[in-house]
C-alpha cells in the first residue's frame, strides 16, 4: 500500500513525519532516513491496530508528479 508522508525539519533539527491519511500518525527520527523507516514502522502499526478492531483501512494513494514551467 502507498501512503503519502510529510516530513519537516522542526526548530530543534529533529525530522518530524506524518502521514495526513491517518490522523494522529506521526513519528520522528534524528535524519530523514531515520524519520522514514519510523513512519513506515508507525503506519503499519495503525494499519494492523485498524484491522484488528475492524476499522475500515484508507485507500492507499496514486500520485504523479509533473513538471511545469513558466
Amino acid at each position: 500500500m502507498w501512503y503519502r508522508i510529510l516530513i519537516e525539519q522542526d526548530e530543534d533539527k529533529v525530522f518530524i513525519a506524518e502521514c495526513p491519511s491517518l490522523p494522529g500518525c506521526i513519528s520522528q527520527g534524528k535524519n530523514r532516513k531515520e524519520a522514514l523507516e519510523n513512519i513506515q514502522d508507525a503506519i503499519k502499526g495503525y494499519l494492523e491496530s485498524l484491522k484488528k478492531h475492524n476499522e475500515p483501512i484508507p485507500p492507499s494513494i496514486q500520485e504523479e508528479i509533473v513538471e511545469v514551467t513558466i
